[in-house]
């Protein structure tokens, strides 16, 4: 494996990925961090929301300048600076408890984060050779799965030390300051180098990363489709140029759908789901955050190693035809079930016990699972977000269970006695091929598209854009989701879900290229055409 793509370039890919690694972690990690720091800060739900959302906040900043960044200064830099920045928000954490600081270093974390997953993703591309190029960009996807799962493991290992959540956020240091400084002995994109007219530095780094005495060929490839190329300017990404605005439209469709099929939303509420359908509180809440984590690695696995032979249309629609399955079951389970979804979305929150607010807890508990949708959103796909969000239900879950003397307060009126046996493990598994399918397809495959469908000179610009656009879409869904939950019932969401997911299989089958094995002038050459 290591051998077919040159032990350079995977170590080089492998470094970039850490990105990957640090942006999962801060994802996943918020959660538990939460409740500490809500106890500790004494914050109100609005407060809450605003240290949630100031990550989003970072985020949509960076997606929105990141890629001019990226095209100016090169990828690797700005994977330094990000890095970088990762290292200084987590740093501006820990000395002090206090709100505003809280925030300052949320927005540098979520500027990091949104920069880092950008440019890495166009960092490895460009350096990778054409037929492994699939499994390289991958690697980033896998990280950030592994990032998360790491993130639950801090959360629950240092939840009831005190100030455990300075070891959760201190945690990312040292491993942000090893990227910084190991990304610094790398080389440049080489497609980066040729766009400012630096043959000679490409030549040497394209025969470093392809282990041969000679590149001079590949060289020429990236020089003739970077002629045609040069002259875009952003406002070129909505002209009918060069099929500049449906080569767009495919990658904000792409983005819609990865939003739209549910994920991180059915997630959040896996613990709630599985309990209601007559999983008992701990047993469900760690299976909720524990298995569905492991699925995500494992099932990112394959998706990751065959990319390159199987092609990444072919497993987006596999991914998307197996979602559409999986929903169908989730929606008719819990339509049999008739689970009382208003009720166990007014229980009662976690903060209250902390904070023994008295008042009206339908008012607070609402507003605080607001911010933890709030605290959701990724400017990663949805598959991040996914994994964050069990936890946030299953930390919510121990609580009510352990401060209301073991007897759970989470208001589903059903005994588990009343849920058929095949029923309640239906549900589960529904829920987890589900995850599995979005982590063979959308997870991973989308933003390996995305980094090849644009061309080199905008690429960064392009892949910035709809980044941003990722952001948007998903703060409003995860924004309204529980309003709609109330209205509709949960199973009519499902419903909705598969509808989704069968338009993303049938826009995936008509309009995505299939890419494997061509190089990425290759790429956009077929793509100017069509």
């Amino acid at each position: 494996l290591i051998s077919a793509c040159g032990a350079f370039t995977f170590l080089s890919s492998a470094i970039a990925a850490v990105s990957g690694l640090l942006m999962g972690y801060e994802l996943g990690l918020i959660s538990g961090a939460l409740l500490q720091m809500s106890s500790i800060l004494a914050l109100s739900c609005k407060e809450q929301e605003v240290v949630v959302s100031s990550l989003l906040f970072g985020a949509l900043f960076a997606s929105l300048t990141g890629g001019f960044l990226i095209d100016r200064f090169g990828r690797r830099l700005a994977i330094i600076v990000a890095s970088s920045l990762l290292v200084l928000g987590s740093l501006i954490l820990l000395p002090y408890e206090s709100y505003g600081i809280l925030i300052v270093g949320r927005i540098s974390i979520g500027i990091s984060i949104s920069l880092s997953s950008i440019a890495t993703c166009v960092y490895i591309a460009e350096i990778a050779p054409q037929h492994r190029r699939g499994l390289l960009v991958s690697l980033n996807e896998l990280m950030i799965v592994i990032g998360i799962l790491f993130a639950y493991i801090s959360n629950y290992a240092f939840a009831s030390i005190s100030h455990g959540w300075k070891y959760m956020f201190g945690l990312v240091i040292p491993l942000g300051t090893l990227q910084a400084i190991a990304m610094y002995f790398l080389p440049p994109s080489p497609r980066f180098l040729v766009m400012k007219n630096n043959d000679e530095a490409a030549r040497k780094v394209l025969e470093r990363l392809r282990e041969t005495s000679d590149a001079t060929e590949e060289l020429t490839v990236i020089k003739s489709s970077l002629k045609d190329e040069h002259q875009y300017n952003f406002l070129d990404l909505f002209r009918s140029k060069n099929n500049m605005r449906a080569r767009m439209l495919v990658g904000l469709t792409l983005v819609f759908f990865v939003q739209t099929t549910g994920q991180p939303n059915i997630l959040f509420y896996a613990s709630t789901v599985l309990k209601s359908v007559g999983f008992q509180s701990n047993e469900a809440a760690s299976l909720a955050s524990t298995g569905v984590g492991v699925v995500k690695v494992v099932s990112t696995v394959p998706a990751t190693v065959f990319v390159d032979q199987v092609g990444s249309k072919t497993f987006l629609c596999i991914g998307s035809s197996v979602m559409a399955v999986s929903l169908v079951t989730m929606g008719l389970v819990n339509h049999n079930i008739h689970v009382n979804f208003t009720n166990i979305c007014r229980s009662q929150s976690p903060e209250d016990f902390f904070l023994q607010r008295p008042g009206n807890l339908t008012d607070v508990s609402n507003g605080s699972l607001k911010d933890l949708f709030a605290s959701m959103a990724s400017p990663e796909r949805l598959s991040s977000d996914a994994q964050r969000s069990p936890n946030v239900a299953t930390t919510g879950e121990l609580n009510r269970t352990a401060l209301a003397g073991g007897k759970s307060t989470a208001g589903s009126h059903m005994e588990s006695g009343e849920v058929p046996i095949v029923l309640k493990w239906l549900s589960l598994a529904s829920l987890l091929v589900y995850v599995a399918a979005f982590s063979i397809g959308l997870g991973p495959m989308s933003w390996l598209v995305l980094s090849e469908i644009f061309p080199v000179g905008i690429r960064g610009r392009a892949m910035a854009l709809t980044s941003s656009m990722n952001w948007g879409i998903n703060l409003l869904i995860s924004l309204t989701f529980l309003t709609v939950t109330e209205l509709i019932g949960l199973s009519w969401v499902c419903f909705i879900y598969t509808i989704m997911s069968l338009a993303s299989l049938a826009f995936v089958i008509v309009f995505i290229p299939e890419t494997k094995g061509c190089s990425l002038e290759q790429i956009s050459m077929e793509l100017a055409k069509q």
